[in-house]
């Protein structure tokens, strides 16, 4: 018998300034700062969280031993909400779209946009 992995997964990415991260998330995409390390003072970690989507982010100074010294994920973390198009309403104009929206070839409407640090975040849904 399998064990579940469970029903959430929390991406924790290094960022080059953690400010300025911590301002495109909240100001621009309306997550919430719910944790911060240290809790006084300019913070190393921070996880925020919009709906039941969360994300840690933390500076070089806070990462583990042996890992990269800069930023960097080759691949794109996909979101799927309620509504794309209403989403995408919503950040335009705050943000600068990489793609879409619009219906890929493999069936999925999508937008895509990046993040400080160049990281890419697709929002889609079955078209």
């Amino acid at each position: 018998m399998r064990t579940s992995f469970g029903d959430r997964i929390v991406p924790s990415l290094m960022v080059s300034d953690l400010d300025v991260t911590l301002d495109f998330y909240v100001e621009k995409l309306g997550f919430e700062v719910t944790g911060r390390y240290p809790e006084m003072g300019d913070p190393l970690w921070a996880e925020i969280e919009r709906d039941a989507v969360a994300l840690q982010v933390f500076s070089a100074d806070f990462a583990p031993e042996g890992f990269p010294s800069r930023p960097g994920l080759t691949g794109t973390l996909y979101f799927y909400p309620d509504d794309v198009l209403r989403l995408a309403a919503e950040l335009r104009g705050r943000v600068l779209f990489e793609w879409g929206p619009e219906v890929m070839d493999y069936g999925q409407r999508e937008f895509a946009l990046r993040d400080p640090d160049g990281y890419y975040l697709a929002f889609a849904e079955p078209a």
